[in-house]
């Protein structure tokens, strides 16, 4: 899709078909002679017969625009020039988001939990209307907040997360996106954003099928990574690289919790877009597409005309 003077364009490809309706009208038209090009089909002297027995009428000669015209209607119709339905981008069982935060040792005696949790705010806020809900995991993941609209609510629970706050010793990421895939079913969330907040350990095999699992849903996995300032005994480093490969299969964009620009960027792109390019896009887009076809029967129907 393109905007063009505030009017969505849901079908911009068809824009290439106007130059060949513009053309084709061009070429065409010019060439409509008095009798629509009957005289050189036919023999000369049968016409010159046909024309004293009053058997042929020619017309005015003048250019017939009325097929161009019906033509550039209907590809200006399957552009699909629409404007965005104002509740758009609220429906509440269309999308919604899901904070998964890790909260195991690394992340919590890391250094930057704080800002981590900062960063989970401001995603928070980026979220608009949407609902939102929180999972929380370290060895084992546990649904701290369903899917509400009350943000303030929510950000008051985010603020006083702690790593006291799962009772699991261990990092297991899986458990966190299975968590958050269920809630997106048990929601009937049809298109959602995933965000995980980790610092990328404990991710192994299964929690790359579960964020390939959320993708094939249509929703998307995005990532926000925590890096250590302190190392942590016996705990594995932050591994971005493997972040990295998790969120890529998710379909999202990994940003870093202390760049606050990245992390507005990835929240970014909202689920409304996602709806918009699917089939649901009658529920965010009122096409007026269909409208033009209606307009476009006006020449065409000029097309029946007596002499047309």
């Amino acid at each position: 899709m393109i905007e063009v003077l505030d009017i969505m364009l849901l079908r911009p490809q068809w824009l290439l078909a106007l130059p060949m309706v513009a053309a084709l009208g061009y070429y065409l038209m010019p060439r409509m002679t008095a009798l629509a090009g009957w005289e050189r089909a036919v023999d000369p002297a049968l016409m010159q017969a046909l024309e004293r027995l009053g058997r042929v009428v020619p017309g005015s000669g003048r250019r017939n625009w009325f097929p161009a015209a019906t033509a550039l209607l209907i590809a200006v119709a399957l552009v699909g020039p629409a404007k965005q339905v104002s509740e758009g981008g609220s429906f509440r069982n269309l999308d919604g988001v899901i904070l998964v935060m890790d909260l195991s040792r690394s992340v919590a005696d890391g250094g930057h939990l704080e800002t981590s949790l900062t960063a989970a705010r401001l995603a928070l806020e980026q979220a608009g209307t949407r609902p939102v809900a929180l999972i929380v995991y370290g060895g084992d993941a546990y649904l701290a907040s369903a899917f509400t609209g009350d943000h303030r609510a929510l950000g008051t629970t985010i603020a006083v997360l702690d790593g006291e706050t799962v009772p699991d010793v261990g990092s297991r990421p899986a458990r966190g996106l299975e968590a958050a895939r269920r809630s997106l079913s048990d929601a009937d969330i049809v298109v959602g954003d995933v965000l995980l907040v980790s610092d990328g350990g404990g991710i192994d095999d299964a929690a790359f099928r579960e964020a390939a699992a959320i993708a094939a849903r249509g929703s998307r996995l995005s990532g926000l990574f925590v890096p250590a300032s302190a190392e942590v005994a016996q705990m594995p480093p932050p591994d971005r690289a493997k972040f990295e490969d998790l969120v890529r299969s998710g379909g999202g964009l990994v940003a870093d919790v202390r760049d606050s620009l990245a992390v507005s960027e990835v929240m970014a792109q909202s689920t409304s877009t996602q709806l918009a390019a699917g089939d649901l896009v009658t529920l965010v887009w009122q096409d007026y597409g269909r409208y033009l076809l209606f307009l476009a029967l006006l020449p065409a129907l000029a097309l029946f005309r007596k002499g047309g």
